[in-house]
């Protein structure tokens, strides 16, 4: 590491996190990987508020990435209306296919799986 750049104590960002960050949202009440990762694909490129009512819709309609693989693409899509870019639906759907064919319904801790 060079002389110039000094190490950020995690326990300040977490502290700061926990004081000014969000901490309601409803991805962050679970911890299935499934679901955060659900979350996290939602946000991408759209606003918090915007996702919420999705996430909790979707969440309901496709609680296990067995129940969303197994989903019509048509059913997966129609869920998704409204929050935009479609490639996220459509390559998250094959993304769950995936998941349930190849590793038994449970995402890798590999990394070198994850990129698979």
């Amino acid at each position: 590491m060079s002389e110039k750049v000094k190490k950020f104590p995690a326990n300040t960002l977490i502290a700061w996190q926990k004081e000014c960050g969000r901490n309601n949202l409803p991805w962050q009440s679970t911890l299935d990987p499934y679901l955060r990762w659900i979350a996290e694909i939602m946000l991408q490129q759209t606003q918090v508020e915007a996702v919420k009512p999705y996430y909790q819709r979707f969440s309901k309609k496709f609680p296990t990435v067995k129940s969303f693989a197994e989903a019509s693409e048509d059913k997966v899509l129609v869920e998704w209306e409204g929050l935009g870019y479609y490639s996220r639906a459509r390559n998250a759907h094959k993304c769950a296919k995936t998941v349930v064919k190849d590793y038994g319904g449970k995402f890798p801790l590999q990394v070198s799986e994850l990129v698979k």
